[in-house]
């Protein structure tokens, strides 16, 4: 005897280019050991006191004030839209992909400009709006 077993399988890919912030209490949110990597976490180590300054490189980009352009979302509307995709899929299957994000870009000047840094990134959440009714 054959037995076949059939298995549904559920996948959502979530995409967020730049998140930011804690949540109020502290367990949500990016603390890195050392020194920092991403823009955010490097300026509130300034504003802390750990780091005394941070260098502004990066001023050629093709943007209109020529530094980089970035969709930062907050980390709490990051978790939301983690929460609000689970509930979607207990009920659908399949595969899908959402963007989260505001949509909406800052522009800044960066720590250091690394190599393959874009001039701007942000994300069309239009998806995850629409279906999710979700929204940062």
């Amino acid at each position: 005897m054959i037995l076949l077993f059939f298995f549904i399988l559920f996948f959502v890919l979530l995409c967020y280019f730049n998140p930011a912030g804690a949540h109020e209490t502290g367990l949500v949110g990016e603390n890195p050991i050392g020194k920092p990597n991403n823009l955010m976490p490097f300026t509130a180590q300034i504003a802390v006191g750990r780091l005394p300054y941070v260098n502004i490189f990066g001023t050629d980009y093709d943007t209109p004030n020529s530094t980089g352009v970035r969709d930062y979302i907050h980390v709490v509307d990051v978790a939301i839209g983690h929460i609000v995709a689970m509930k979607q899929f207990e009920k659908n299957c399949g595969l899908k992909i959402y963007n989260l994000g505001t949509g909406k870009t800052i522009s800044y000047r960066e720590c250091a400009r690394r190599s393959g840094d874009l001039a701007t990134v942000y994300a069309d959440a239009t998806l995850a709006c629409q279906e999710l009714g979700w929204t940062a």
